[in-house]
């Protein structure tokens, strides 16, 4: 039961970014495949349901606190930017990256009016990506030496404040 509300934890934070699968995964010592199908499967919940909501979002919710908002900002300077440069397909493969799940479908879903081709371009990006992050994190998380991990981890740093007597100086 334990582990199951941890994938859950984890796949929804996947729904918002995508990073934290791979990151996660490997803190809790899931198995990689099941690292990968956890951060698709959120990032492809939230593709979905902003593609196919994402017209009743905005304007429920969006549109109704940021009335008076900027249109020419930096911001959307780079999305449009962005979409010029690459297109659907570049802008479906960068939001694992530099977007988050959210605002690289809103942006697509924005436009382009196939919904099928952006989920589609959406889960070729998420797949790749989910592959190349969990293989980097695996091998990366191996390369750090288990003596820095000790030292970042919470039991080391609460004997190190037992080691300097911070408690005794509290009271």
């Amino acid at each position: 039961m334990e582990e199951i509300q941890l994938v859950f934890s984890i796949y929804i934070l996947c729904l918002v970014k995508f990073i934290a699968g791979p990151l996660l995964g490997k803190i809790f010592d899931l198995p990689i495949l099941l690292r990968m199908l956890i951060t698709v499967a959120g990032m492809m919940t939230s593709v979905v349901l902003f593609v196919y909501a994402g017209d009743w979002i905005k304007r429920r919710i969006i549109y109704r606190f940021l009335k008076n908002r900027k249109k020419f900002t930096k911001r959307n300077r780079r999305f449009v930017r962005l979409w010029k440069s690459y297109g659907l397909l570049g802008v479906a493969f960068l939001t694992p990256l530099l977007l988050s799940p959210i605002p690289g479908t809103l942006l697509m879903s924005g436009v382009e009016n196939s919904r099928n081709k952006v989920i589609r371009y959406m889960f070729f990006a998420a797949c790749t990506w989910a592959v190349i992050i969990t293989l980097a994190v695996e091998v990366g998380y191996e390369a750090i030496p288990a003596s820095w991990i000790d030292s970042w981890s919470n039991k080391a740093l609460v004997s190190h404040f037992d080691d300097i007597n911070v408690h005794s100086s509290l009271h």
